[in-house]
């Protein structure tokens, strides 16, 4: 077991160069899209980010499915940086970042290319994250929030932080759709993971970020479920949208963590039934 979970240096190579050379390719038709205002600059992320689950041996169950509505939040837990390009290939979605993520090399320029939204989670700028957030979603974007704050072992879900959940409050978003999502990496060269292994595919607490790449890029064949559940109902009070959130979100994770979510599967990309 433990020579089939020993990362490959000759498969993380040959992965780092098929990313690069995908990632040229849709580069100047993406930044083409995004300078012309096209409605494709929201649909070439999810060409580029299913490309990648190809490329990485990634295949996505898929258990319900993603509101259709415009705009949509979808509040999901958070494990990995893995989580972008899951769910970026799911859905044309934007997300919410941490401000020091802006600055991070070549990352950051990643993030921007999303049109990702940079907020400062310090309690004091929750006002000034709320003013952005509802700015970007009036303008219809679909947006993925980590209520969590950060990210965690994939084994539990931490608490969701209410702060962020603020845009409730506004009369100018009554309606918005809220969509709970859970994300589990379930599974290792067809094998089911484990607390012990699933930081492999984790990245959490003091995890240095290229190492923890470097590492994924040469595992095997990956599996990861991710659950749509049902919208919330319409909640003005921040706090209770919250809770009820978290709530559907840690049911879901604790099903896939069982082996219990029934989903489509397709491969080594996302179901589209």
């Amino acid at each position: 077991m433990a020579d089939d979970l020993a990362p490959s240096h000759a498969r993380a190579t040959f992965r780092s160069v098929a990313f690069l050379i995908w990632f040229l390719l849709l580069l100047p038709v993406h930044v083409a899209a995004l300078v012309s205002g096209s409605r494709w600059s929201r649909r070439i992320p999810v060409v580029f980010h299913r490309g990648l689950l190809s490329l990485f041996g990634i295949r996505v169950r898929r258990v319900g499915r993603p509101s259709q509505k415009h705009p949509t939040l979808f509040a999901s837990n958070h494990a990995s940086w893995l989580d972008i390009v899951v769910l970026s290939s799911l859905a044309p979605v934007s997300f919410v970042a941490k401000a020091e993520i802006a600055g991070w090399f070549f990352f950051g320029w990643l993030a921007k290319l999303q049109r990702s939204i940079f907020i400062d989670r310090r309690r004091s700028q929750a006002v000034a994250h709320g003013s952005e957030l509802a700015r970007r979603l009036a303008g219809s974007d679909n947006i993925v929030l980590f209520p969590e704050g950060t990210s965690g072992d994939g084994n539990r879900v931490h608490r969701f932080r209410s702060a962020l959940f603020n845009f409730a409050e506004r009369d100018t978003l009554r309606g918005l759709t809220v969509q709970p999502v859970s994300i589990c990496y379930s599974g290792l060269n067809g094998l089911p993971m484990d607390r012990r292994n699933r930081p492999l595919i984790t990245w959490y607490g003091g995890m240095d970020l290229l190492p923890h790449v470097w590492r994924l890029l040469g595992l095997g064949h990956m599996e990861v479920t991710v659950s749509f559940h049902p919208p919330l109902p319409e909640i003005s009070d921040r706090k209770q949208l919250a809770r009820l959130a978290e709530r559907s979100v840690a049911n879901g994770l604790a099903l896939a963590l069982a082996g219990r979510a029934r989903g489509s599967a397709a491969g080594s990309r996302p179901s589209t039934r």
